[in-house]
């Protein structure tokens, strides 16, 4: 299964609350921090929701 680098390019302190958790949950705490999370449903849901904060490459 794939892999895909996630990374906060932008605060979240303006956004809505259930952004905010969901950029938590990515488990993006600071601007710039990339994580490497699997390439599912879930994930790919999660992403879609914050795409005006986070930058995603394939692993």
């Amino acid at each position: 299964m794939a892999n895909l680098k996630v990374t906060l390019v932008k605060s979240p302190i303006g956004a809505i609350p259930k952004h905010k958790a969901t950029v938590e949950a990515l488990g993006l705490k600071k601007l710039n921090k990339t994580v490497e999370l699997p390439d599912n449903a879930a994930t790919r849901g999660m992403i879609d929701q914050v795409k005006h904060l986070v930058k995603v490459e394939e692993a």
